[in-house]
């Protein structure tokens, strides 16, 4: 999601052009008033992935974000829950086939949620409600989200309504926090559900730039195997036993990699231990010993180089590999 003022039409083209370049597929824009609305048209003309309006309180900014060209709307039964209001919405939506988002968070829960229910049961029951008044109108271009930032609520939350519903679920812990912290609790929520098969699209919420969401999903994407998107670097923790600078010389790999979008396996071992059977499981590895390093392509052994040309070895055989 992006985190400029929607209204500055050029700042937020700019960042959602930042989130192309890592391959972003999906932005989310805040819409808290009409001129934010309006704004969509021209933030449309200058990116090219599709946009979704982010609508609270007003039902209004949803309609016209609609006649704005939006390509999805996200709505929040926890200030938009009259049936009539979110029937309007759906009714126009339906005419433009435009899929709406039901996004839940625990922290703004419809007030007429029954309080004797657990968090995850009222977010569920909410969705239900919301679910059943759009099909009422025929509509089925429903996504959901069960968000909170506690991570068994959320887990609980998406188990129950999954096999509820046949709808598409998309994925996320909400406010997770700084990057550090955040990414780790994003990645066992999201991760947990995805090995359990539920879920269809992600966003980690953290509070930096949105290219760091990115990079986040899709290493939580990677880890699961469910894509294969950019280098993977597999890189020993370091002991005692290491002979050289493994911290220093995996974060100076990891930034070389970062400039890569074709998926290949990297690994940088620091010593004899598992240096050597873990660098032949790459595609490209180097396992290093007090000096020197063994380059290794494929489980072959390709060169033995010194310390000074570990990085420029390791990378000349990365991009041959790529060619």
């Amino acid at each position: 999601m992006t985190k400029t003022d929607t209204r500055d039409v050029m700042s937020t083209i700019r960042q959602i052009r930042e989130l192309e370049e890592c391959d972003c597929e999906i932005v989310r824009i805040a819409v808290p008033d009409a001129e934010a609305a309006h704004a969509i048209p021209a933030i449309k003309k200058g990116t090219s992935v599709p946009l979704i309006a982010d609508i609270h309180f007003d039902y209004r900014l949803a309609l016209t974000a609609l006649e704005a060209g939006a390509d999805g709307l996200r709505l929040n039964p926890g200030n938009i829950s009259e049936s009539e209001k979110v029937r309007a919405v759906a009714r126009v939506a339906k005419e433009r086939g435009v899929p709406i988002r039901i996004g839940l968070n625990a922290g703004s829960l419809p007030k007429t949620s029954n309080p004797e229910l657990s968090i995850a049961e009222r977010m569920v029951a909410a969705a239900l409600e919301q679910i059943k008044s759009l099909e009422s109108l025929d509509f089925d271009l429903i996504k959901v989200s069960l968000k909170a930032f506690d991570v068994p609520t959320t887990i609980e939350a998406y188990r129950s309504i999954a096999g509820k519903i046949p709808y598409p679920l998309h994925l996320g812990i909400t406010e997770a926090g700084v990057p550090r912290k955040g990414a780790i609790r994003s990645a066992v929520g999201i991760g947990t559900l995805l090995y359990m098969g539920i879920g269809d699209t992600v966003r980690v919420s953290l509070t930096a730039h949105p290219r760091e969401e990115v990079v986040a999903g899709y290493e939580i994407l990677k880890s699961l195997g469910l894509r294969q998107y950019g280098p993977v670097l597999v890189s020993c923790p370091s002991c005692g036993r290491a002979e050289v600078d493994i911290v220093k010389l995996a974060e100076d790999v990891e930034e070389k990699l970062s400039k890569i979008d074709k998926p290949i396996k990297v690994v940088v071992m620091g010593c004899e231990v598992n240096g050597p059977g873990e660098a032949k499981d790459a595609d490209v590895g180097i396992a290093c010993g007090k000096g020197r390093g063994v380059i290794f392509k494929k489980g072959e052994k390709v060169e033995t180089v010194e310390e000074k040309d570990f990085i420029s070895a390791l990378m000349r055989e990365v991009e041959r590999m790529i060619r």
